[in-house]
């Protein structure tokens, strides 16, 4: 029973095995080799196990432009953030087209072979400004960019080992095993919902929403490459796991995680994760405020906005938008402005800045912002 189609239609796997897996081993001893680093492992694996279907490699030129200026790929369907492979160009020069590299994590570790199909030069400022809107340096997407070297690689990939140390094993269900388990559970209409924070008690109401017009929450936290000043990964786990034994119904909810890097790219990242949930089997994804955003580059409701830039039926996922939620002492519940007539004066409402104080001084925030369970976590992580 599927529940819905991949992007562009079929689910991509790039994993070889058997004797072909032992040939690339073999051969990759003496192709040229180029050790990845973290966002690019990420992508690699994200190629490999469908997240990013329908691609089968690192952008080639005309789909790296298409993407950069109109949001598409050069077939037309909807696509926002560059899939790139960089280099010097002193290391591309030595390249030449139809070769194979070898892709390692580490200097010991093969991880994928790419053939080689075209090699192009890109302008960084224009892709900071056409993806992240800022060319400042300050952001940190436009920062790793920055970073990338000058040349882009293109061309299919074939996977021969995984990522070594891979986090929250247990979790790590692909495409493939989500849509396995959304069909065990009998769900056709699932709602996934992206996050890099814990989540606190506005989190939990949207989420709830949205679960009474679906069969099934798919909580699927980003564990890949984020700001330092993050939430550690472990940490939010715990978090989630505690927040969904005691507060929410397990025939309807499923912990999964998604080891994509962050790019911080505020409207263009919404549809982004959107892509990825619906590559998982998601039928719904919830956008709320400020989706991915990073500083003020983006405004309050950028994320919602953009879908209409995209025919659904392209992106074919349905986005459920939420506004900023609180907790209103009047209303005695979780509302929003679309539900509650009360002033600010009435609403629970603490900054980031806020709650990071009152965690550090070992102080439960009040339960209309956040679960004591879950405060509790984080105080704890404090103290270590």
């Amino acid at each position: 029973m599927e529940t819905i189609k991949p992007h562009g239609g079929q689910l991509i796997n790039r994993e070889v095995v058997g004797e072909e897996r032992q040939d690339l081993i073999s051969r990759a001893k003496d192709m040229p080799q180029i050790v990845l680093n973290a966002r690019e492992v990420s992508d690699l694996e994200m190629i490999t196990i469908g997240t990013f279907s329908p691609l089968t490699g690192f952008m080639g030129q005309q789909d790296y432009e298409s993407v950069c200026k109109n949001m598409h790929l050069k077939s037309g369907l909807p696509w926002t953030i560059p899939i790139t492979l960089s280099t010097s160009k002193e290391v591309a020069d030595g390249y030449k087209e139809g070769q194979e590299i070898a892709l390692y994590q580490t200097s010991e570790h093969l991880l994928a072979v790419l053939t080689l199909t075209e090699k192009y030069t890109y302008d960084k400022e224009k892709e900071a400004q056409h993806v992240y809107r800022t060319t400042e340096e300050v952001h940190p997407g436009v920062n790793a960019l920055y970073k990338q070297g000058e040349v882009l690689l293109a061309g299919d990939v074939k996977v021969v080992n995984h990522p070594l140390n891979v986090s929250f094993p247990e979790y790590r269900l692909t495409p493939t095993q989500t849509r396995q388990a959304f069909a065990e559970k009998k769900w056709r209409r699932i709602v996934a919902f992206q996050t890099r924070n814990p989540v606190h008690r506005a989190h939990e109401y949207i989420q709830k929403c949205a679960m009474e017009v679906v069969d099934g929450l798919l909580l699927h936290p980003l564990v890949g490459e984020t700001k330092s000043d993050d939430i550690p990964a472990d940490v939010r786990m715990r978090c989630y796991e505690v927040l969904l034994e005691n507060y929410y119904p397990a025939k309807h909810t499923l912990l999964s995680v998604l080891p994509a890097a962050m790019r911080y790219a505020g409207p263009r990242e919404a549809i982004f994760h959107a892509i990825m949930r619906k590559n998982y089997g998601c039928t719904h994804f919830i956008v709320g405020r400020d989706h991915a955003g990073v500083g003020n580059y983006y405004g309050t409701y950028d994320a919602h906005y953009i879908f209409d830039e995209f025919d659904p039926a392209a992106l074919a996922i349905t986005p459920m938008f939420f506004d900023h939620t609180f907790f209103c002492r009047r209303c005695g519940a979780m509302a929003s402005a679309k539900t509650c007539p009360h002033t600010s004066n009435d609403h629970v409402f603490l900054s980031g800045t806020k709650v990071r104080d009152m965690l550090q001084q070992g102080e439960i925030p009040p339960v209309e912002f956040t679960r004591p369970e879950v405060a509790q976590i984080l105080i704890d992580s404090m103290k270590q």
